[in-house]
């Protein structure tokens, strides 16, 4: 499925590839803010969605187009590899449960797919919904990582590989 064309999902939800006019920037800024531990400034948010809109993936309700989900991704070397990062993915309480955050991952590895050799993401320890949500998507725990949050919380380092 192409990212970078208006889809409507099931739920009424309609996906998109961010569009760099910064129409959604708050309310992508402040969506992750409700579930992430650390805190981004707005320049943060810009420099993934500006520089990699391709893998800054919007969710809408289709009847309101409130943003109800994100994932947000961007591509770098890393070693000689090809990696793509997956920074942050939020979606609305209202809306979980729904397959958002699963559609969102799945357009996310895909427009990815031919660029990178695998994607990285981090996740809290404590975090077992997201831990589920990306194992079921075919992440892999790599590396736990002590402290680091700074609230001193440990992480999970999950990767995906393409065959």
């Amino acid at each position: 499925m192409d990212t970078a064309d208006n889809t409507t999902g099931s739920n009424n939800v309609l996906y998109s590839k961010y569009q760099t006019d910064e129409s959604d920037l708050l309310a992508i800024k402040e969506l992750v803010e409700q579930f992430l531990s650390e805190p981004y400034s707005v320049f943060c948010y810009r420099y993934f969605c500006h520089t990699f809109p391709e893998h800054c993936i919007v969710a809408k309700d289709s009847l309101t187009s409130k943003l109800v989900g994100v994932v947000i991704g961007r591509r770098t070397d890393h070693r000689g590899a090809r990696r793509g990062y997956l920074g942050m993915l939020a979606v609305s309480n209202s809306c979980r449960g729904m397959g958002i955050g699963s559609e969102l991952i799945k357009r996310m590895v895909d427009s990815m797919r031919g660029l990178v050799d695998e994607i990285v993401l981090e996740t809290e320890v404590t975090n077992v919904s997201a831990l589920r949500l990306y194992e079921r998507h075919g992440f892999f725990r790599d590396k736990l990582l002590t402290n680091y949050y700074m609230s001193g919380s440990d992480a999970y380092r999950l990767k995906y590989f393409f065959d």
